[in-house]
């Protein structure tokens, strides 16, 4: 954040995530459609092989009818795919799934069918399973989702109408009623009340209400009907936004993943070369079947993004959301951790130190004041003049108008005079009598257009910030630790003082906090941790940024990944929960591959028939998965400091 929390456009803890439709997204394959679809041909294969085996053993009817609920799976289930796989070969795209498509072809040319149709099951229980586990993966924000009102109250003249949340447009009057959820961002044009805006983190935080006071969708409102304006539309609005996180989530393919293409790149061709040698030197062509179909690389299609998904999910049960899942692959490499200061290695929470009043101004008198307007707001100074005037005993005084513009401070009107609370250098005008700047936080509290006083404050470090910064080094290999902040030099010489960090950028712009990070990815891959609008940037030329708390929406939309609860010893966590996924899922991807090679011998020296081999391979890849899903079991030790 940046100096003295500037009230200039001040950085307003909001909903830690914005952007997208309201409706939950498609999962990577097609959503809801493509589950429905997967589990159909699941099924379908389930229900054919079990007829088949039926029909058989039990029956004893004809090779030609015990054969044709095989054919129906074939036919039903495995030429959809074999058209996939097809456009996938014009397209030059050579993945591990070609080998399936290739031993389904080659079953049924050989009238293996039983063979083919496990093979079928084989990859549609994958994707089923895959499907199912993302959903899994993103229930957290599922259910924050279903949170959000499918119908708001429009006014048109005197009475409300109910309307459909689509049909709201930017400017119309709505009415939220008492324990309601509030439909889309605006403006409280009438009535005074409280709404609570922990839609996301869970914990308690209330806001007064009144005109001219800011309201965010999904924020839940208190016991008094509120009249707004809406200023977005509610696709446009905060809440609305948080589903794009999951979309992301489940589009964006983790570097893992490309490994296990990379894999397959390589691995593809080498079966089919066995299983071609295998062929031509035994003359058989069973056996260039049997090969083909343990080879199938199910632990590289599905063990990967088990793995994947079950750190995303335990990440999210632990307050982390996994914007890119690339990073759980990265993190754990990353050898320079670059830091933000205010918000992140402090609470981003000062406190009131001294009130310096202008002459005939009484300091009390100036705090309930002031305390009366930033009621309304949460920026940490207000919150800080709010709890220094409760700890004073004094009654806040009734506010008949609030407004907080853009860049311009907070301003309201308390008993007749208008009050504005603002930074130094963001002063409409000139005004005579300021104190000379000093060291630390503050701001100005003018009235009505002249100098009133001036309010100092101190922000101090977490108490935890020193012993996670010690313990990286020794614990992950870190070499570099650097704190990079637009705050002025004496303060941030203070607080690095104070945490342990030699390395330091003071009163750093924006662009500047790019270029330094900039530098420091270019000689090993970064952290970037940080809270503040002003960090968006900067995390995104970072090789991985992490966003701390109830961040502005932009530094959500920059980062990787967002920590609820603003805690360092998340980011420790992640960083676990990265390298024990990374770990996992490369155990069961070559260890997969691994068995799948050991029955590929069997095959090509004649140990293993075409449909023991699809037996065998439906073992291992069980084996794999089973592995993988170990990621998403709790682990003791996901920190170590």
């Amino acid at each position: 954040m940046n100096s003295t929390f500037a009230r200039s456009g001040r950085t307003r803890p909001a909903s830690a995530i914005e952007g997208t439709t309201l409706l939950p997204p498609p999962s990577r394959r097609g959503g809801r459609a493509g589950l429905r679809r997967d589990s159909a041909v699941t099924a379908l294969a389930i229900t054919g092989i079990l007829g088949h085996l039926a029909l058989h053993f039990f029956v004893h009817s004809s090779e030609r009818v015990y054969n044709l609920p095989l054919y129906v799976v074939l036919v039903v289930g495995g030429a959809p795919l074999l058209v996939v796989l097809t456009r996938k070969c014009m397209a030059r795209e050579f993945g591990s799934d070609l080998l399936a498509g290739i031993s389904i072809v080659v079953a049924t040319i050989q009238a293996e069918y039983l063979t083919g149709s496990i093979i079928v099951l084989m990859l549609s229980g994958g994707s089923t399973l895959e499907e199912y586990s993302s959903r899994r993966a993103s229930g957290v924000l599922d259910a924050l989702a279903k949170r959000m009102p499918q119908i708001a109250h429009r006014k048109r003249g005197e009475h409300p109408v109910d309307v459909a949340l689509q049909d709201i447009r930017i400017g119309d009057t709505l009415v939220v009623y008492p324990h309601e959820v509030c439909p889309t961002d605006g403006q409280v044009i009438k009535g005074h009340g409280r709404m609570n805006e922990a839609f996301l983190t869970g914990e308690p935080f209330e806001m007064s209400k009144a005109p001219g006071a800011r309201v965010i969708s999904g924020a839940l409102n208190g016991e008094t009907a509120l009249t707004i304006r809406a200023d977005k539309l509610p696709i446009d609005s905060r809440y609305a936004r948080i589903m794009r996180v999951m979309e992301e989530t489940q589009q964006r393919r983790p570097r893992l993943r490309r490994l296990g293409d990379k894999l397959g790149a390589w691995y593809t061709p080498l079966a089919v070369t066995i299983a071609l040698l295998a062929w031509l030197v035994t003359r058989e062509s069973h056996r260039f079947l049997a090969v083909l179909v343990i080879a199938t690389p199910c632990p590289l299609l599905l063990a990967i993004p088990v793995a994947v998904i079950g750190a995303v999910s335990i990440a999210a049960r632990r307050g982390i959301i996994v914007k890119n899942p690339a990073l759980l692959e990265q993190i754990d490499s990353c050898r320079t951790f670059i830091f933000d200061k205010t918000g992140t290695l402090t609470y981003g929470r000062p406190s009131l130190l001294d009130i310096e009043c202008a002459p005939g101004i009484a300091e009390l008198d100036l705090l309930g004041k002031a305390a009366s307007v930033e009621r309304y707001s949460k920026h940490p100074l207000g919150i800080a003049i709010v709890e220094a005037a409760e700890r004073a005993g004094l009654e806040l005084e009734p506010v008949s108008e609030i407004h907080e513009p853009p860049g311009a401070g907070l301003w309201g009107m308390v008993g007749g005079e208008k009050i504005l609370i603002t930074g130094r250098d963001k002063l409409p005008e000139e005004i005579p009598g300021l104190p000379a700047m000093s060291g630390g936080l503050e701001c100005l509290v003018c009235l009505d257009g002249k100098f009133a006083g001036l309010f100092r404050f101190r922000d101090e470090p977490r108490p935890g910030a020193r012993n996670f910064l010690e313990h990286l080094k020794p614990r992950h290999g870190i070499t570099r630790l650097v704190l990079v902040s637009g705050d002025r030099p004496p303060e941030v010489k203070h607080l690095a003082g104070q945490v342990g960090i030699e390395e330091i950028h003071a009163a750093k712009s924006p662009e500047e906090k790019v270029e330094i990070v900039r530098a420091e990815t270019e000689r090993n891959a970064t952290v970037f941790v940080g809270d503040g609008i002003n960090d968006a940037p900067a995390m995104q030329a970072a090789t991985v940024g992490v966003a701390l708390g109830q961040t502005s929406d932009i530094v959500a939309e920059a980062a990787d990944a967002v920590v609820l609860d603003s805690s360092l010893s998340k980011v420790d966590e992640l960083i676990h929960i990265g390298r024990r996924m990374k770990r996992i899922a490369l155990e069961s991807a070559v260890g997969g591959i691994a068995l799948s090679l050991t029955g590929m011998a069997a095959a090509t020296l004649g140990w293993l028939r075409p449909i023991e081999g699809a037996i065998a391979q439906e073992v291992i890849d069980l084996l794999a998965v089973l592995n993988a899903v170990r990621v998403s079991i709790p682990s003791r030790h996901l920190t170590d400091y």
